[in-house]
């Protein structure tokens, strides 16, 4: 395996925790969205992950106007939400959908090197998020890569007339890989201390939901 490969593919330990919320919906279902503004998602990978990159000697940093964020909780990067459309679908969170971009990105460091993903969009259906990233200035596609236990997470909002802009908030979604993601983890490094059931870090995103024109 070459050495940008295997830093590409080591980064990838961390890098699809980073745009889970928001993603890429077509023009049509779009037309069903509300929008969401003035928004950010902070993702916390957990010691399980952490573990993984420090065996293979992988450091993550934030590229601005994304930061690292360091707590008794551990670490997370938290993004700026460049532009997003969405039914947050309150009464059902486990039904959320949505299309966006993240602003920022991180760049993972290894003794062979430097990989930058920047321009982080995603989809999110079905509990599945999917989407793309651009690394070294190689767009690349991770489909179907984590579940998201929106059911799990801790939902609040705020008070808004029916129609009216509403701030959103939900707090420590848990990320789990899907069978596809695990199974390329494998087949790339040989091995997985991950299973399906792992948590490999928590999502906990916020904004103002405008709901879409009656």
């Amino acid at each position: 395996m070459s050495a940008t490969r295997r830093n590409i593919l080591g980064a990838a330990l961390a890098a699809p925790l980073l745009a889970q919320l928001t993603g890429a919906a077509s023009g049509a279902a779009a037309e069903k969205y509300g929008t969401v503004s003035d928004g950010w998602i902070e993702v916390r990978w957990t010691r399980a992950v952490q573990a993984e990159l420090d065996r293979i000697g992988a450091e993550v940093e934030a590229v601005a106007p994304a930061r690292l964020v360091k707590d008794s909780q551990g670490p997370a990067v938290r993004f700026p939400v460049r532009s997003g459309k969405g039914d947050p679908s309150l009464a059902q969170p486990a039904k959320a959908e949505g299309d966006g971009a993240l602003d920022g990105g991180i760049a993972v460091r290894t003794a062979l090197g430097t990989a930058r993903f920047l321009d982080l969009r995603s989809a999110l259906g079905d509990g599945l998020a999917s989407g793309t990233c651009v690394v070294n200035g190689v767009e690349v596609a991770h489909l179907a890569a984590l579940r998201c236990g929106l059911a799990e997470g801790q939902l609040a909002t705020g008070t808004a007339a029916l129609g009216k802009p509403l701030k959103v908030r939900i707090n420590e979604v848990p990320l789990r890989a899907t069978a596809e993601a695990l199974d390329a983890y494998t087949a790339t490094f040989g091995t997985s201390p991950f299973t399906a059931e792992t948590v490999l870090g928590y999502a906990t995103a916020e904004g103002v939901y405008t709901p879409p024109e009656a």
